[in-house]
This record gives C-alpha cells, structure tokens and sequence, in this order.
C-alpha cells in the first residue's frame, strides 16, 4: 500500500536568520505546533559535542567521506564554517516529498541560495529582528560571547539582511507569540500549494471522466 495514498506532495520549508534574531527559539516552537513537519538532519565533519547524537542532531562523518558526497553531488547545499563541513543531503528531501512529509532546513543565506537553484519550488522563510538595536541587546543579554565575538555576528547580520529579498517570506520577531504565529500560517497555507496538491486533484479530476 502506498504511503501517499492521497498523492499530496511534501514541502521544503528553509528558514534563515541572523545569529540573535531567535530562529531558533521559533523553531522549536514550530516544530512542536506542527507534529508533521520533520527536522533536516545535516552531514557535519565536527566532532559531537556531550548531547549530541549521531542521527538526531547531524550525520557526523570523516572530511573523506564528506568531500566523497559532494563529488558524487549528494548534497543540495553545502558550506565550510569555522574549518567544518556542513550539508544538507538531497535523498533524504526527495523521500519526503515523494511520501507527502513536510520536512525544514534551518541553514544561512549562502545554503538558502544552493538550496534555491538545486530544488525551485522549496518554500524560504527570513526571521529578522525588529531593529539592530535589539538583536545587538539580545546578543549582549546571552553573556555568552566576547565582544569581540558579538561585533562580528552583527557585522554578519548587516550582510545576511541585505538577502531578505531572495526569501518568499519575511517574520519579524517582535513578539514570539505572533512570530511563531507566522510561521505557522506559512507551513499550513504552503501544504495547499498546486505544486502539493496536482496530484490529488488529478486523481479527483479522473472520478468526473468527459
């Protein structure tokens, strides 16, 4: 028996942000408002850190096995980060959509761009804080990084921003409540998309025969 038996199609849904604009604060919440949208799992060649799981948290790999993948064009979007190798593999995005499951990408800019070319119809949300004042306090509230380290994400942030353009989506979090809101509004309209649903209705359409 099919595990579609309806022919609905999954969406891809990337979400972006700056560091500090809560992305992932409401993606937790998404996540746990909308039991059948799934996590996207990437490849990384870090090492775990003490909760991680292999699995659960990424695919942790050798850099040899990574370079493999992308030679053999494995990944939708891949990037070097602080001297590591992160992807998003593509066969696991293609499986859910082919069984109708919805699954999320919460990568950067530059993955979003890889992300648009490989895979056109994958619907791109952008977080933004509500000023630069505030993800600069939000930032500084953490007393997590040195200053040092706090300049160069706000200097990250005035880059990523100036892609917002290149998103089918913009929430400002302003509010938590409303933002995640938002994106729930996004998930659920996104799901009745033609591109979702031409099969369905194909199927329905064949019923009236003429």
């Amino acid at each position: 028996m099919s595990r579609n038996p309806a022919g609905v199609r999954g969406s891809i849904f990337v979400i972006s942000a700056p560091s500090g604009a809560g992305k992932s604060t409401l993606i937790q919440r998404l996540m746990a408002a909308s039991p059948d949208l799934r996590f996207s799992v990437s490849y990384t060649t870090r090492a775990p850190r003490a909760h991680e799981k292999h699995g659960r948290d990424y695919f942790f790999v050798s850099p040899g096995i990574f370079r493999r993948m992308v030679r053999a064009d494995k990944f939708v979007e891949w990037a070097e980060v602080h001297g590591h190798l992160y992807g998003t593999a593509e066969k696991p995005l293609a499986q859910a959509q082919r069984i109708g499951r919805d699954i999320l990408l919460d990568i950067d800019v530059q993955g979003h761009q890889q992300v648009r070319r490989r895979l056109p119809e994958a619907v791109s949300v952008f977080i933004l804080p509500p000023s630069f004042e505030e993800l600069a306090r939000r930032l500084r509230a953490r007393h997590s990084d040195a200053p040092a380290e706090i300049e160069r994400r706000l200097q990250g942030a005035r880059e990523e921003i100036g892609h917002w353009a290149e998103y089918d989506y913009l929430v400002v979090n302003d509010r938590l409540r409303d933002a995640t809101r938002a994106l729930l509004a996004i998930v659920h309209a996104s799901r009745f998309r033609h591109a979702c649903q031409s099969a369905r209705v194909k199927k329905i359409m064949g019923k009236f025969g003429g």
